[in-house]
């Protein structure tokens, strides 16, 4: 288990947030490069699908966001394929991301 500083808790459970609120199996949080935070869940409509890890980057960037500073995914599996595509078009190269499970608790880092 890693240790995170409040910031990087908050991704966390902000993630762990929207996965609860619509009962999904993931949830996601990004924060960008003046401190704000956003959190998605995935959508799944008949047209389209959108990760939560996207959708919190989109959310940052159709707020201006121009960097991210840190992700965080909360996911019930436990191999979770994550894309760090659009994390790192954003951020750039060499921001943490945290995997956690449902309690919260990190099971990996990974870097864009």
């Amino acid at each position: 288990m890693t240790d995170l500083d409040a910031q990087d808790a908050k991704l966390v459970t902000l993630a762990r947030a929207s996965m609860a609120r619509i009962g999904a199996s993931h949830g996601a949080a990004v924060r960008d490069a003046d401190g704000r935070s956003y959190a998605a869940a995935p959508v799944a409509l008949t047209c389209m699908r959108i990760g939560a890890l996207d959708l919190a980057v989109a959310q940052a960037v159709s707020a201006g966001a121009t960097g991210l500073e840190a992700a965080a995914i909360v996911t019930t599996k436990d191999d979770a394929q994550v894309s760090l595509a659009s994390v790192r078009e954003v951020g750039g190269p060499g921001l943490p991301v945290y995997v956690a499970n449902p309690q919260g608790e990190v099971i990996q880092v990974l870097t864009t």
